[in-house]
């Protein structure tokens, strides 16, 4: 359901709605720099972000799943995917359910490249220790997640 604003505090909402997601953009492009910068095993924030992407979900997924859950195009799913199985981070075999489809699974090894990932990433971080406070993040955690679905769910 939207929200119905008055009038008076219509633009008001608006701004900080607006203000809230560009802060989130803000935020994107220069956390994704850092993790980039930190990453082990030569992996790319996007690389990284697949191999979390089949952490998370425990199910193989296809590559067009992928590149519509990423919002790229095919091929550079394909691109990427290709580079994570010539790393050994993924497997990419035929659909058992659709003979013209492809099933992409994280493999042991991708595993551990994004357990090794994260836990790169800690010493790079630990200046953000002293800005934002556990139970801070704790705090704003569910919201940003809330934010994420709500913008998944309605692309």
């Amino acid at each position: 359901m939207k929200p119905d604003f008055p009038p008076d505090v219509r633009m008001d909402a608006a701004r900080l709605y607006f203000n809230l997601l560009k802060e989130i953009g803000i935020i994107s492009q220069l956390s994704s720099n850092r993790l980039e910068r930190l990453l082990p095993h030569g992996l790319t924030v996007s690389q990284f972000s697949v191999l979390g992407n089949l952490v998370r979900v425990k199910n193989p997924n296809s590559p067009s799943a992928l590149a519509a859950a990423f919002q790229v195009t095919k091929g550079a799913m394909t691109n990427t995917l290709q580079k994570l199985e010539a790393a050994g981070f993924v497997t990419i075999e035929p659909d058992p359910l659709d003979g013209r489809g492809k099933v992409v699974s994280i493999t042991a090894a991708g595993r551990r490249a994004q357990d090794d990932g994260i836990a790169a990433t800690g010493p790079g971080l630990a200046g953000l220790f002293g800005v934002i406070s556990l139970e801070e993040v704790k705090m704003v955690t569910p919201v940003l997640e809330r934010v994420r679905k709500y913008l998944d769910e309605n692309r």
